[in-house]
C-alpha cells in the first residue's frame, strides 16, 4: 500500500505488530512442506489472525490515549462533546483541586482506567472511544480514504468497512475463544490459510490506515 503512514510512536507500533503477524504467516509457509503430525501448519496462520487483531486493538488504545491528553492540555474551544461532558471522579476533582495534578493528567488518568480493559474491537466500541477526540464519523471517512486508494473502483460505505472489520474479530474471537471449531465439533476446525490470514492481516492494516486519516 504506497500509502504514507502517521510518524507517530503509536502508529509505529502498530506497524511493528502486524509485521509481526506477516512473519508468523511466512514461518507457516516455510513449514508447509515439512508437514508433521506434531503440529498443524494452521495454528501457524491463526496466530497471526490473533496478533493483527491485537495489533489494532491496541492501537485504538494508544491512539485514544495520545489524542485525550493532547486535547486535555490546549486551552482553547475545540474539545470534542464528548470530552467536554467526560467525567471526573470525586478523588481526581480533588488532586486537581489541590493541585497535585494538572487537570489534563487527571482526564488522561481517568480515561485510561476507564478504557484499559476494554476490548476494542466491535466497531461501535471503537465509535464510542473516538467519540472522546473526534466528532467524525470515522467509518465513513474511512471509507472514502479507502474508495480513494483504490482510485473509485470500489465503493466502500461506512456499514462495509465495519462489516469487513468484524468479520475479522468474529474469526479471531472464535480462534482465542473456541479453538476455531466447526461448530458442534470437539476435533474438527475450520480450514485455514495463509491467502486468508494475508486478507485478514491487510484489511486490519487497511482498515488502521484509513482511520487514522480520518482522524488527521
Amino acid at each position: 500500500m504506497a500509502v504514507p503512514y502517521p510518524q507517530t510512536r503509536e502508529f509505529q507500533a502498530f506497524r511493528t505488530n502486524i509485521e509481526y503477524a506477516r512473519q508468523m504467516v511466512v514461518a507457516g509457509k516455510s513449514l508447509a512442506a515439512f508437514q508433521s503430525p506434531l503440529f498443524d501448519i494452521g495454528d501457524f496462520y491463526r496466530a497471526a489472525w490473533v496478533q493483527a487483531v491485537s495489533a489494532i486493538d491496541h492501537w485504538f488504545h494508544e491512539e485514544l490515549y495520545r489524542r485525550v491528553a493532547e486535547l486535555a492540555g490546549q486551552d482553547g474551544p475545540g474539545m470534542p462533546y464528548q470530552l467536554t461532558k467526560f467525567e471526573l471522579p470525586l478523588e481526581k476533582v480533588e488532586e486537581v483541586r489541590r493541585g497535585t495534578t494538572s487537570l489534563a493528567d487527571a482526564v488522561s488518568e481517568h480515561v485510561k482506567a476507564k478504557w484499559a480493559n476494554a476490548s476494542l474491537q466491535n466497531p461501535r466500541k471503537i465509535s464510542e472511544a473516538l467519540k472522546l477526540v473526534s466528532e467524525e464519523d470515522v467509518w465513513a471517512k474511512a471509507a472514502v480514504q479507502i474508495n480513494a486508494w483504490n482510485h473509485g473502483r470500489t465503493a466502500m460505505t461506512a456499514q462495509a468497512v465495519k462489516k469487513q472489520h468484524l468479520t475479522i474479530t468474529d474469526r479471531r474471537n472464535k480462534i482465542a475463544h473456541e479453538a476455531d471449531l466447526v461448530d458442534g465439533s470437539l476435533k474438527q476446525r475450520r480450514p485455514i490459510t495463509d491467502a486468508d490470514v494475508t486478507d485478514a492481516i491487510d484489511w486490519t492494516e487497511r482498515i488502521a490506515l484509513a482511520i487514522a486519516v480520518a482522524l488527521g
